[in-house]
């Protein structure tokens, strides 16, 4: 009997006729993510799934799929799956590290750009009518990247690679890590950079720049007490995940000047709604979660899921499995 695989999103490319060669296949078209019960109703009597962040794959959703064997995440962090309930029903979980390193790091430098020059607000200025003078002293200043002191909360993959581009604008570069990682000690030794406490990163860097992925010593770790540590007219960017900040304290401080512009991928509830009151403030510069969303990159993570649930499903340890132990709890 052919192994059936649910797949809660389309993805690009057509990777995913290689897997209809092997297996049933059923995707869901719609734009918008499926629900809890879609999925179980959906992904009945299959094997694998393929998900997003936006699906949240909790121990509920893993009792309801007797049959599922293996999970392969279209993402990096895996925070919206219980690991614990799937390794305990020894279903292998999968996700596709690396592939998106760069892209999200031009991402990152994409903000850090569009906040200390007033990228986006001088869009709006030109497209509004308000550019009535050619050129004014005073006209959209922002501050300088080039020399300034970058902040790097995360040394991991994405971490280093930002910091790899800072060498060019010259920038003093200090980061703050809870473990010491081949990523460390390569910024340490290639790119001079300072590994510092959170409260001397935040005190002395101009540019905040955050690449943690979310747990329970993360959440909230940006709060309003962290955020007071900051210089006055520094800057935050966030393209790690949004409860990583609290947005309240991020809006007064925005709101006050003690912040002078800060930059977001992500937010603390996606998709975010109009209300939130940092949608309002013209230095707060928003993006829906489009960290790695380049062409090459969004299709190599395609392949990459699609060889993580064959490898899974034949019977293999997948190379980007995450709960390895998993693998001795199948029956």
């Amino acid at each position: 009997m052919v192994e059936r695989i649910f797949v809660t999103r389309q993805l690009p490319g057509s990777i995913l006729e290689k897997l209809k060669e092997q297996y049933e296949v059923d995707i869901w078209t719609h734009e918008t993510p499926p629900t809890n019960a879609d999925i179980i109703k959906r992904a009945k009597n299959c094997s694998g799934i393929i998900t997003l962040l936006s699906d949240q794959i909790d121990r509920p959703l893993m009792e309801a799929l007797p049959e599922l064997k293996a999970i392969a995440q279209y993402a990096v962090g895996y925070d919206n799956i219980d690991i614990a309930a799937a390794t305990e029903r020894g279903i292998l979980v999968t996700n596709t590290p690396g592939v998106l390193t760069e892209t999200t790091a031009d991402l990152a430098w994409a903000l850090i750009m569009a906040t200390a020059r007033r990228i986006s607000e001088a869009d709006k200025y030109v497209k509004s009518g308000k550019w009535q003078v050619a050129w004014g002293p005073e006209m959209l200043l922002g501050v300088d990247v080039f020399g300034a002191t970058l902040g790097i909360i995360g040394m991991g993959r994405i971490g280093y690679a930002v910091a790899q581009r800072s060498v060019g604008f010259n920038m003093r570069i200090l980061y703050y890590s809870r473990t010491e990682t081949e990523s460390t000690r390569a910024a340490e030794e290639t790119l001079q950079a300072q590994r510092v406490t959170l409260k001397e990163l935040l005190g002395e860097a101009d540019i905040v720049s955050l690449h943690v992925p979310l747990s329970s010593e993360t959440r909230g770790m940006i709060s309003k007490k962290e955020i007071a540590i900051m210089k006055r007219g520094s800057i935050i960017v966030n393209t790690s995940r949004g409860p990583i900040v609290d947005e309240a304290a991020l809006y007064a401080a925005v709101k006050s000047g003690h912040l002078r512009a800060v930059g977001l991928d992500v937010f603390h509830d996606e998709p975010t709604p109009i209300t939130n009151p940092l949608l309002q403030l013209d230095t707060v510069v928003s993006l829906p979660h489009i960290g790695s969303a380049s062409i090459a990159t969004r299709t190599k993570m395609a392949e990459m899921c699609v060889d993580n649930i064959a490898q899974a499903l034949s019977g293999h340890i997948p190379k980007n499995i995450i709960n390895r132990d998993a693998s001795s709890n199948t029956s």
